[in-house]
């Protein structure tokens, strides 16, 4: 694996957070709460892995990209997509391991009333994650 494989790697984890977190729903939806519990439980330890993949990728290239290849509306919406990401990134830092701790402490009550913003926040971040991936990597790459 080299540098470059990185953010691949971090989209596939984004990726997967997304399908975890659709099930999760679901599960908890359908009062599956213990499969609920173990997927959730995954969403958290898949998103640190990218969390560490994503710190570890910009340290290695000594900061962040996100020069897109596109210009006009493409650019304006990839530039509100992706300054939504990183503030809601920023929030949900906090947001997903505080709903996680009131899980664990059996506080459900708590859990539910926090999952209810973190929830959608996460999706959204986890949706935007990879398609800022997309468009930086696969659909408008900036020229090198």
């Amino acid at each position: 694996m080299t540098v470059q494989d990185i953010p691949t790697l971090n989209a596939t984890l984004n990726g997967l957070a997304t399908v975890l977190l659709t099930t999760g729903f679901a599960l908890i939806k359908a009062g599956r709460k213990e499969a609920h519990r173990r997927v959730m439980m995954t969403a958290v330890v898949v998103s640190a892995l990218f969390l560490v993949g994503y710190v570890t990728h910009k340290i290695l290239i000594r900061g962040v990209h996100t020069n897109l290849g596109a210009k006009g509306v493409v650019a304006t919406v990839y530039h509100t997509m992706l300054i939504s990401h990183i503030l809601l990134a920023m929030a949900i830092a906090y947001l997903v391991p505080r709903t996680f701790l009131f899980a664990l402490r059996g506080d459900f009550t708590r859990h539910r009333a926090w999952a209810r913003w973190t929830f959608p926040l996460w999706y959204y971040v986890s949706v935007t994650g990879v398609l800022v991936y997309f468009s930086l990597y696969v659909w408008w790459p900036a020229a090198k």
